[in-house]
């Protein structure tokens, strides 16, 4: 499980990590947002009409789901069951809500919170990359210091984000059961 706040750099230290530990794969989450440039359905998520969201999520079939900013995301439990029947190391990119609700239903999982160095930085980098409005920052800024205390408090390991490099051996020694 990985996760922290919007603009952490979790998916940058997903991705980097992936590539030096083989066993383990990303599980792809749900969403009813809508996508982004270059982004595809079934690759980067599976993306949902609220009807289809509500209907599966009648059906019991989110291992965890929430509303986080503009639209609810989820992770399938029959994505990670079947990924975990094939002897996959599975990663969860998720938000702090959702990360709550894995830890009382996957006890043997190891939860990651990935942390910028500063408050001051996670505001550079939700700028410089681009994806929100300035309204989108602002709640996304205002969230932040809730998900890093819930991060300090609940998580097993907590990454802080300063240095690529390190931040990716200390995530990559954490997927290989090594720790940090």
């Amino acid at each position: 499980m990985v996760a922290g706040p919007s603009g952490a750099g979790k998916d940058t230290l997903i991705k980097r990590a992936l590539q030096v530990v083989p066993r383990a794969r990303l599980s792809i989450s749900a969403t009813t947002r809508a996508p982004r440039e270059g982004e595809e359905h079934g690759r980067d998520y599976h993306f949902l009409t609220e009807d289809e969201f509500d209907r599966l999520v009648g059906e019991g079939a989110f291992l965890e789901w929430a509303r986080v900013f503009s639209g609810r995301y989820g992770t399938l439990s029959s994505d990670v069951e079947k990924m975990r029947d094939e002897g996959i190391d599975v990663i969860l990119e998720i938000d702090v809500q959702g990360a709550l609700q894995v830890k009382d239903k996957l006890p043997d999982a190891r939860f990651v919170f990935i942390m910028p160095s500063s408050l001051e930085v996670l505001e550079e980098r939700l700028r410089r990359r681009g994806l929100d409005s300035e309204p989108e920052i602002g709640k996304r800024l205002g969230i932040a210091p809730k998900e890093i205390e819930i991060g300090k408090r609940e998580f097993d390991v907590i990454i802080v984000n300063d240095e690529l490099e390190k931040a990716t051996e200390e995530l990559v020694s954490v997927l290989k059961g090594e720790g940090v």
